[in-house]
């Protein structure tokens, strides 16, 4: 029991904090959430969830019911960059099969929907309180813990809290850094642009395509979101205004070239500044960010909410470890360590993109190109995959050596014998695992042993495995190494090779962990 109010307090309610909040809940902690709204915004936003995201919310036993609100495999789904005619320049299909993670790697979704199962879901746990039309107007730190006052909106009334930590998910006009001082850096993309949805009627004629228009008079994207829903994102002119963009007749202007105004009706058109920006730091102390207060990028590539919830799985399995004590807090480090560099990579891809598209706009309109380093790579489909973690818990010696150190165990479908078919991550459990070849590959000294039964690691070996499910294989790491250590969050920490033994990774682990003694 919390010797406070709560072990962990978290400000802001969107996806990011509610998985954030049931990761931490399912391992004994209790968890408040604070939100000044009384209701989920009914607005989309975020449309797009990764195999990665899906695997996350897998393991708290939520994979199938996230993956339930996907939209279908639909025939000739692709993502491509098109020309002022929206004729295909190049692009790629989106997989309607199982992916690096088991599940599909890009699908699209409704995020009201999605928020909506989401706090059905935190309802249900015992663990965690939820606080409406609430907001924090002050954050005071200790040694020991953070004290939060709180503003009841309605009876504008104010009352105190204490906890262990204290997590912002609080958006890009995050309060809680703010009120840390921490810095907000822009990384030199700021453009204004309208962005339209809409629900289609059935008889509607729009592609299936998801198309980055690179059209020289204006680029846009078009997004074949859920259906029925479709997205339009048109970059704003020099000259134009929020409000003139915004007036009902410009946007059926700007939809007539792609479908008959009686085809369809605005759920939302709004002007946003897209931002490329991060966090000069996502810890104080006792306080941390999370998701658009720590992070946010253009939405080219739809990894926005996709990496706010890596966060949330980082974040995870981290603080548990902190709080029971089995790790000292300086494990928390690790967190900017590892996140920043990877938001700050999927952020320069995506601004990439968006200055791939004004370089295509000017060919087509046979001006100069606005941007001399950009090329096709900047694409889609350009054989680039999520970046790997490059620092932090993990065994990066060995990254030189061209061990996938960093990057995510691929998840086959497998059976055991007499069994039924499972995801691979099911058979890892929660927690830090090893996986061999051979049982004897598994084998520990006494010290290493130590070490994993603290971290309550699991031990699996593939020759218990029976059969893999068509399409499925294991990962490519063990047609070179005879085991590897998995983190919680389903990464590679390290392999066993040449100069490497199972006892050294093992114990390297509790040095990076800084497990106590």
């Amino acid at each position: 029991m919390t010797q406070f109010d709560y072990d962990v307090s978290i400000v802001g309610y969107g996806p990011v904090a509610a998985l954030t909040a049931l990761n931490l809940a399912r391992t004994g902690l209790r968890i408040s959430i604070h939100e000044r709204s009384k209701e989920a915004l009914e607005l989309p936003r975020a449309v797009g969830l990764d195999g990665e995201s899906v695997r996350s919310f897998q393991r708290i036993g939520l994979g199938d019911e996230i993956d339930a609100l996907l939209q279908a495999p639909r025939l000739n789904d692709e993502i491509w960059f098109a020309n002022s005619k929206h004729e295909k320049i190049f692009g790629i299909e989106i997989p309607a099969g199982e992916g690096h993670h088991g599940w599909r790697d890009m699908a699209f979704f409704d995020q009201p929907e999605l928020e909506a199962r989401l706090r059905e879901f935190v309802a249900a746990e015992s663990g965690i309180d939820v606080f409406l039309g609430e907001e924090a107007i002050a954050i005071e730190q200790s040694d020991d813990r953070v004290r939060v006052s709180l503003r009841d909106i309605d009876a504008d009334s104010v009352r105190q809290l204490t906890s262990s930590y204290l997590l912002g998910c609080d958006g890009a006009a995050s309060f809680v850094r703010n009120n840390a001082k921490i810095e907000w850096t822009s990384l030199g993309y700021d453009q204004d642009w309208l962005v339209v949805d809409i629900t289609t009627a059935p008889t509607n004629d729009l592609p299936k395509a998801t198309m980055q228009v690179c059209d020289p008079e204006r680029i846009h994207s078009f997004i074949s979101v859920k259906d029925p829903n479709r997205r339009w994102e048109f970059q704003l002119v020099e000259g134009e205004t929020r409000e003139e963009m915004s007036k009902p007749e410009r946007i059926d202007a700007l939809l007539s070239s792609w479908l008959p105004r009686d085809q369809y009706e605005i759920r939302r058109a709004v002007v946003y500044q897209f931002h490329a920006a991060t966090a000069g730091r996502w810890r104080d102390r006792r306080v941390l960010l999370a998701g658009d207060a720590a992070h946010q990028t253009p939405p080219f590539l739809g990894q926005g909410l996709n990496a706010g919830f890596r966060d949330a799985m980082n974040l995870g399995w981290k603080i548990p470890l902190v709080l029971s004590g089995v790790c000292d807090e300086r494990l928390l480090d690790s967190y900017f360590d590892e996140r920043d560099a990877h938001a700050r990579d999927l952020v320069e891809w995506a601004v990439g993109i968006g200055k791939l598209m004004e370089t295509l706009a000017a060919q087509e309109a046979g001006k100069p190109n606005p941007h001399p380093e950009s090329s096709q790579n900047d694409g889609y489909g350009q054989g680039r995959t999520a970046p790997p973690l490059r620092s932090g818990v993990l065994m990066m010696e060995q990254a030189q050596r061209g061990v996938p150190v960093g990057s995510h165990l691929r998840q086959p479908t497998v059976r055991l014998a007499g069994g039924d078919f499972v995801f691979f991550d099911e058979l890892l459990g929660s927690d830090f695992a090893v996986v061999g070849r051979t049982r004897a590959d598994l084998e520990l000294g006494p010290e290493a042993a130590a070490i994993a039964k603290r971290l309550s690691m699991r031990f699996v070996d593939l020759e218990e495995i029976e059969a893999y499910k068509e399409g499925s294989e294991p990962d490519l790491v063990f047609g070179t190494h005879s085991a590897v250590v998995v983190r919680p969050d389903r990464i590679i920490f390290g392999a066993v090779g040449a100069d490497t033994t199972l006892d050294d990774l093992v114990i390297a682990l509790a040095k990076k962990l800084a497990l106590r003694s």
